[in-house]
């Protein structure tokens, strides 16, 4: 019976190390530039350019814009697994310097006025799109492209069959419906960002968690 009794804790002891492994093997680095959270509370650092590698590319507008490499890549890889479904996305916004922030915030708020602007647009210097790591689509519909924000939040069929699928490229959709008063912005069903890890951003998507409730989980 003893021996027995020492078998049996030792197994425990044994399976308890394991999970204490596995849990430290499962410590997310949140210090990774992927990882990085700006949001109105937390601003972009100082040297954040010289931490990503940005790629010159073109918008559906064949504007000249830039992205971070490995976003992209993915980015591409989405839009083609999306074709075959029938779906066509197009890249419209990505990476913004400070500057082209302030004049869309500018340009926004004589078009459309302070109030829809602080609930859609971020202050110049919080915007996830001065990471490089966002991306604004636009979509293809019966031929036409469809990028008015109203217009595309209308499309609810299609984004959700596009959300269904960003996981598994290391994407989330960052401004869930529901969820603005995390967040601090009103739901965007075009706007993703790229966390470099589908099994984390399938977690996100499936739990309904914004980035904000994840990060501050795993801290």
């Amino acid at each position: 019976m003893k021996k027995l009794f020492l078998v049996t804790l030792t197994l425990i002891c044994a399976l308890s190390f394991t999970a204490c492994d596995n849990k430290k093997e499962k410590k997310v680095n949140l210090e990774t530039p992927y990882m990085i959270l700006v949001n109105k509370q937390n601003k972009l650092p100082g040297d954040w350019e010289s931490r990503i590698e940005l790629v010159d590319t073109k918008n559906v507008w064949d504007e000249d814009i830039k992205i971070e490499k490995k976003t992209f890549k993915k980015y591409k890889e989405l839009k083609a697994a999306l074709e075959k479904e029938g779906i066509y996305i197009e890249l419209d916004s990505v990476y913004r310097s400070v500057a082209e922030q302030q004049k869309i915030w500018d340009d926004w708020t004589v078009e459309k006025g302070l109030e829809y602007v602080q609930k859609y647009v971020a202050v110049p210097g919080t915007s996830e799109h001065h990471t490089g790591l966002a991306v604004d689509i636009c979509i293809r519909k019966d031929g036409e492209l469809v990028y008015e924000n109203e217009d595309m939040m209308a499309e609810k069929e299609i984004f959700n069959k596009i959300h269904k699928r960003l996981a598994e490229f290391g994407f989330i959709l960052r401004y869930p419906e529901g969820k603005e008063d995390i967040t601090g912005y009103g739901a965007e069903v075009w706007h993703f960002r790229y966390i470099n890890s589908p099994e984390i951003a399938k977690e996100i998507m499936d739990k309904g968690l914004t980035f904000e409730e994840w990060y501050a989980a795993n801290k």
